[in-house]
């Protein structure tokens, strides 16, 4: 046998070996991905820190829109709440007539949201997924009140006196302001909430 038959023989011996190797690769069965089998609550709780950014957003443009209306500084809220870190000089504004300090209070208040968002979406995502749509909105403004007068009477209302001298905080603040504020953060996480509902991600390879 010559040298090139030699080299065909060997070349088609491979071939059948390459066949025979994805024939075997093609009969195993696939290895499953991945897939969370209860409730992903690390999922929901990342998505929810994410959403609470946005209700924040919501509830602080609210805010600015009404200061404007009754011609106070459009980031008095802010100035309020950086009273928490700051005392009193917060109140005057030439305390915090800096445009840095106020986007700090503004991201500190952003960053609030973003925690509460994680317990809003869970809360939401977990318990009331099943509820009518009339239920949930009675049951997220209800938790919304409820972290209202938690934050404000339950906490800030000793907590800041203690720290700083003062309750700026739960005097500057009108509490229709206040629950109006915690109702919008929660109204609008009860609208986007669905936005971190865990799908879990299926190849095409997985599909078929």
């Amino acid at each position: 046998m010559s040298g090139g038959d030699n080299q065909q023989h060997e070349l088609e011996a491979l071939r059948a070996r390459v066949r025979e190797l994805e024939a075997a690769i093609g009969s195993e069965p696939a290895t499953p991905s991945w897939q969370a089998t209860e409730y992903y609550t690390a999922y929901h709780a990342t998505t929810g820190f994410l959403l609470g950014a946005v209700a924040a957003m919501s509830s602080l443009l609210l805010n600015i829109i009404g200061a404007l209306m009754f011609e106070q500084h459009p980031l008095q809220l802010i100035r309020v709440y950086l009273t928490f870190p700051m005392g009193e000089q917060a109140l005057h504004f030439n305390a915090v007539d800096n445009g840095l300090i106020l986007a700090i209070g503004c991201c500190l208040y952003l960053a609030t949201g973003m925690v509460y968002g994680m317990l809003f979406e869970l809360v939401l995502t977990r318990y009331l997924t099943q509820l009518s749509a009339p239920a949930r909105l009675a049951a997220v403004s209800a938790l919304s009140l409820a972290l209202w007068i938690l934050n404000f009477y339950g906490i800030l209302s000793w907590l800041q006196p203690l720290l700083f001298g003062g309750r700026w905080i739960v005097e500057q603040v009108p509490p229709w302001v206040a629950a109006l504020t915690h109702l919008v953060f929660g109204w609008t996480m009860l609208l986007i909430y669905r936005l971190g509902r865990y799908i879990p991600y299926r190849l095409e390879s997985d599909e078929t």
